[in-house]
């Protein structure tokens, strides 16, 4: 017997799938009203009163990742108020790497150009244009070390 499926005597017999084509795909239910007004992500104030639909997370993962884990406060009780601070008013290479790619799918999927296009076609450089003038909002989170975060808006980060 050979790769291409022939032998000496010709096409061999053999099915094309080793599944049985009576198995069909059955999608998962589409969620009640109830229980998708708390899913992250869906644009609706959740019961912190926060949208995260806007907000990039940056800084460190781990510490974005176990920000709910093992302490007495809660997510919001860790937000560094504006006026207190640490990291610097400057925007990573990181930060914008992912800003402007968030932006430029964002623009991709018909979401609101900010910005007057003057011709441009290109999302990537609608989104360029949109940081050089400061429009796009979101606002980058910063996690520390210690799960407290900071909010810095696009606006307030110069480049």
């Amino acid at each position: 017997m050979s790769d291409d499926g022939y032998d000496d005597q010709g096409p061999l017999d053999e099915p094309a799938f080793d599944e049985d084509p009576d198995e069909y795909y059955e999608p998962e239910p589409e969620p009640a009203d109830g229980e998708e007004a708390g899913r992250i992500g869906d644009g609706e104030d959740h019961e912190n009163g926060e949208d995260h639909r806007q907000v990039v997370a940056s800084g460190d993962p781990n510490a974005a990742a176990n920000h709910g884990k093992g302490n007495d406060k809660s997510h919001k009780d860790k937000k560094i108020p504006n006026d207190q601070r640490n990291t610097t008013p400057f925007m990573t290479k990181y930060e914008k790497a992912r800003i402007l790619g968030t932006r430029a799918l964002q623009i991709s999927m018909n979401a609101p150009v900010l910005v007057d296009l003057e011709g441009e076609t290109d999302p990537l450089q609608i989104a360029i244009k949109e940081l050089r003038e400061k429009k796009i909002p979101l606002i980058v989170r910063r996690y520390m070390p210690d799960g407290y975060y900071e909010d810095w808006t696009c606006e307030e980060l110069l480049q």
